[in-house]
């Protein structure tokens, strides 16, 4: 464990930053890609010359007659990475940036190196005014999901391949659920949200003569979730409960039921650096109260994810990889590691994606009724998230 920790950060600190400059061209290459794909799927117009620099966009004002300019720039202000959108144009004030209401480029010029660009905060606001809206059931969400997350709610279907397990061997793991903003408030520059979240976790012995189902966990919580810039962080009050399939008890009359319920608190707090390129997170929880009584209360839980800046399988596809480490005092500590590795497959504006991921876990056993036991499984996975 401490060498994968290591490797995380000699990655992070010294390989990623002397890889800059390369990684800045192919993030301009995939805004480009990504930009004519909301161009031609949302307002049907392929344009003849769109440019990005450092991520600010530029249009000919030609490729836009006939459409809503105001429409197009707070679409294309919604693409991952764009610090601005200049619409370049013969006539004065044709150009919108965030420094400044209008601004005029040369015709099919990028702008001046000698602008100031925007700061990372102004780039942060110019996206979240497109992404986030406040007030009552609002869309989207200020912390994103966890990938890597054995038990973060959403869709998925899994096959997993227990590897040396004396009882399965073929297992199907399916969840349910998702986060849900009820209000959303920005008192500038922060943003604000409370939500809830509940999932429903279930695995299945695919070996079994009718599938029996083996175990299902319940989760659900209310959320209080912050962001400022780059940083977000998510706060839970959660209950969970476990329960075994009634087919599997009547095949397994020798298993041991534990009446496994509990509630509590946990925070974490992420940030996204080159973009949303890389992603470390952080955080820790706290039961105060379960059942059984003698269930250690303290866990500690932290990672990294990694989402492809590079456009060559096009816009909407971006490979991703994501590590999740997780401790608890009830397991002496030891670590639980989850490792997925896959493609994201995104819609144009990533209100919404699916993921098709390889899975690696390695530790104590996150299904609620097997939390002692120890298990080592490769999967193959599809996961939705809305």
């Amino acid at each position: 464990m401490k060498r994968l920790v290591l490797a995380i950060l000699v990655v992070t600190w010294i390989v990623v930053p002397e890889a800059t400059p390369g990684l800045a061209a192919a993030r301009d290459g995939y805004i480009a890609g990504y930009a004519s794909a909301v161009l031609a799927e949302r307002f049907g117009r392929a344009p003849r010359a769109l440019g990005v620099r450092d991520g600010v966009v530029t249009l000919a004002a030609s490729d836009l007659e006939g459409l809503d300019r105001e429409a197009v720039v707070a679409a294309l202000r919604g693409v991952p990475g764009v610090v601005r959108v200049d619409i370049a144009d013969a006539s004065p004030s044709s150009a919108v940036s965030p420094a400044a209401p209008e601004r005029t480029s040369p015709a099919g010029a990028a702008p001046a190196a000698a602008e100031r660009p925007a700061s990372r905060r102004e780039a942060f606001e110019l996206v979240g005014r497109s992404r986030f809206q406040t007030g009552a059931m609002p869309p989207g969400q200020l912390f994103w999901p966890l990938v890597a997350d054995p038990r973060w709610p959403h869709f998925s279907a899994t096959h997993q391949q227990y590897l040396d397990d004396p009882d399965f061997n073929n297992v199907a793991a399916v969840s349910f659920g998702e986060t849900f903003a009820l209000y959303r408030w920005h008192p500038e520059p922060h943003w604000l949200e409370l939500g809830i979240q509940a999932g429903v976790f279930a695995i299945f012995d695919l070996d079994a003569d009718s599938f029996d189902l083996i175990n299902a966990d319940y989760f659900v919580a209310a959320v209080g979730s912050y962001r400022h810039d780059a940083l977000s962080a998510i706060g839970r009050l959660f209950h969970q409960s476990s329960h075994l399939g009634d087919e599997f008890l009547l095949t397994r009359s020798q298993v041991d039921r534990i009446n496994l319920s509990y509630e509590g608190v946990d925070a974490k707090v992420s940030y996204e650096l080159f973009g949303d390129v890389l992603r470390p997170y952080a955080g820790g929880g706290y039961l105060f109260h379960r059942e059984p009584a003698d269930l250690d209360p303290w866990s500690v839980q932290y990672g990294l994810e990694f989402r492809s800046p590079w456009p060559d399988l096009g816009p909407r596809i971006r490979p991703i990889a994501a590590a999740d480490v997780q401790h608890r005092e009830e397991n002496d500590w030891s670590a639980d590691l989850s490792l997925r590795l896959g493609v994201q497959i995104g819609s144009t504006l990533q209100a919404r994606n699916m993921q098709l991921l390889l899975e690696y876990f390695n530790g104590r056993s996150p299904n609620g009724q097997f939390y002692r036991r120890k298990i080592d499984y490769l999967g193959l996975g599809v996961h939705f998230h809305f």
